[in-house]
């Protein structure tokens, strides 16, 4: 099996990673990576990277990873800038107006949460 151990043969494409942007936000990173291919064919990755904890208090990472190649940038930029667009307009919306009740109905609110009991749910909750 000669060879095999060295791996005589091989060589590693030198620019396999073109550029890397990291971005921390909260509890989670996100990695912009800008990789070639064996043709020098540039592609990006983008990783999101949470820290997780176990019962024992030990950590490990959880990633997710997305590959978008050159031919998909405009179609993925332009659904990326929709739905970014449609959060940021719903959002401005729900703020420029304010809900109006009744001061009967906003009594009958209060009186109905004093009595309900909530959980804390937290966003990564939702995700799995």
């Amino acid at each position: 099996m000669e060879g095999y151990d060295k791996k005589e043969g091989y060589s590693r494409n030198k620019h396999e990673e073109i550029f890397s942007n990291a971005v921390r936000a909260g509890k989670r990173t996100y990695f912009f990576d800008v990789k070639a291919t064996k043709k020098n064919d540039y592609y990006l990755t983008i990783t999101e990277s949470k820290k997780r904890y176990d019962k024992e208090g030990n950590f490990s990472f959880e990633k997710h990873k997305i590959f978008l190649y050159k031919e998909d940038f405009d179609k993925f930029s332009e659904g990326l800038i929709s739905a970014i667009d449609f959060i940021k307009n719903s959002n401005l919306e729900e703020q420029a107006e304010p809900m109006k009740l009744e001061q009967n109905e906003s009594a009958d609110i209060i009186e109905g949460l004093e009595t309900e009991t909530f959980s804390n749910v937290e966003f990564e909750d939702l995700a799995e």
